[in-house]
């Protein structure tokens, strides 16, 4: 193996072409990668799905033809065929390679030394081009191999969405997650088969569609794409930070449970500043106010959610699914410290380490918990706390008062007291919630290698 940057490249001599087939019946390449194609030797290798090696039937090669299996074993397959002989390896792709496409997963595996790309138009851009939208004016989501549950993070009011789609995502479960997020009027348009003799555009009205497949029998061509325009209805999913507490499932009932109110979460978001690429921890997560609302805006940003409470567990599981946020929001069930021993443990090689760590509950061992944490931080990076007892602010300033003497950390505090207005016998008034004291440090020097439960957790997890 050898390392490119952050990533881990398998070893390979032989170049590796990947070929866009388009979105056509039959494939129509440029003249480079027809030339690819008349090149391969029977040693050599065309990969790709059945209804792939169909397109290119009209195009003669010698190579042996192979159907794409699953990608963990794609990654060893390239090795065995280049001690079988083979000098070149063709991979079949969709339309662009590299949007949404194998292309991605072939980068993160070889070194872009291997490998050849040869673009052709995409289903995306065919799909544009049927229904005149502009590509910049839509989102593209893809729905293929993720989680149903992933479209709900983009469900929002006038919004035109691009949806690549696979069986469990056809237009009929589109229809439903609109209509639970309360976008019953949205358009649905389904471009079947785009580019063959099969070829349909037909539009339906989410409600209304819901309705017609009960009375009728409606199929679709399952190679489609469907392209999506929300409603200007309210949508029950947010579109700008400081999700309603309401809308949270909790131990307590929505909203009145275990969990980290409005105000005060805006404040955390704000201080935390999370970035594309972070590795955030939230500790004592609760029933994933946090930690839900920073994977619902940072998708690209991997949030890790530690909580033992079997009841809040439960909730923040279900908030997980209620927001869509099944890729980037991993929960880890178990009590810190010991719970960090064994994430790491298990996860060794993967990008766990975190470099933000918010600490809403601790269960008596924040004394511990924070010095662990700190040490397992880059430099700048940065641990919030949030503070409600006199006993936690008190741990917390003696924790501050060490990072004063070690000089590594720039710190900001501030006091969160709100008072909502509520109505009592008729009138109105002000009823004031406990006030909340978060601490954010920020590590600006180097510190001794992390130690949780006397494990050099760092040191191994670097190797």
């Amino acid at each position: 193996m050898a390392l490119n940057g952050s990533r881990l490249m398998t070893k390979t001599q032989m170049p590796i072409h990947v070929i866009g087939l388009g979105v056509n019946q039959v494939a129509h390449l440029d003249i480079a990668a027809q030339a690819v194609l008349a090149s391969l030797s029977p040693q050599d290798i065309v990969l790709g799905a059945p209804r792939q090696h169909e397109t290119i039937a009209h195009y003669a090669h010698q190579a042996q033809r192979e159907d794409l299996p699953k990608l963990k074993v794609l990654k060893d397959a390239f090795a065995q065929w280049q001690s079988q002989g083979a000098t070149q390896v063709v991979v079949l792709a969709s339309g662009d390679p590299l949007y949404y496409g194998i292309g991605a997963w072939l980068m993160r595996t070889f070194s872009l030394d291997t490998l050849r790309f040869y673009p052709n138009v995409s289903s995306i851009q065919m799909a544009c081009h049927r229904l005149g939208l502009s590509l910049q004016d839509v989102q593209v989501v893809s729905l293929h191999g993720r989680p149903l549950a992933s479209l709900r993070r983009h469900l929002q009011s006038n919004k035109t969405l691009l949806l690549l789609t696979d069986q469990y995502s056809q237009p009929k479960q589109i229809a439903e997650e609109c209509v639970r997020a309360g976008l019953d009027q949205s358009e649905i348009t389904v471009c079947e088969a785009l580019g063959y003799a099969q070829e349909k555009v037909r539009t339906f009205v989410a409600e209304a569609f819901i309705k017609d497949v009960l009375e009728t029998e409606l199929a679709f061509d399952p190679l489609n794409v469907i392209a999506l325009k929300t409603s200007q209805q309210i949508s029950r999913y947010p579109s700008s930070v400081g999700i309603p507490d309401a809308s949270f499932v909790t131990d307590k009932g929505d909203g009145k449970g275990m969990i980290t109110k409005r105000e005060v979460r805006l404040a955390i978001l704000s201080y935390m500043n999370i970035e594309q690429g972070d590795t955030v921890w939230d500790i004592g997560a609760g029933c994933g106010g946090v930690s839900v609302e920073m994977a619902y805006w940072h998708p690209r940003s991997q949030i890790i959610a530690i909580e033992h409470h079997p009841d809040r567990l439960a909730c923040l599981t279900a908030n997980q699914d209620r927001f869509g946020v099944i890729q980037n929001l991993s929960i880890v069930a178990g009590r810190a410290p010991d719970a960090l021993v064994d994430l790491l443990a298990q996860n060794k090689g993967q990008n766990t380490l975190p470099n933000k760590v918010f600490i809403g509950g601790s269960d008596g061992e924040l004394t511990a918990l924070m010095t662990q944490v700190w040490d397992l931080l880059p430099i700048g990076g940065s641990l919030m706390v949030s503070a409600v007892t006199e006993e936690t602010k008190y741990h917390v300033m003696q924790f501050a008062q060490q990072r004063d003497a070690e000089q590594d950390a720039d710190e900001q505090s501030l006091q969160v007291s709100i008072a909502k207005g509520e109505r009592l016998a008729g009138q109105r008034l002000f009823r004031p919630s406990l006030p909340v004291t978060l601490y954010h440090f920020r590590k600006y020097t180097a510190t001794t290698s992390a130690n949780i439960n006397d494990k050099t957790i760092y040191k191994e997890n670097a190797q």
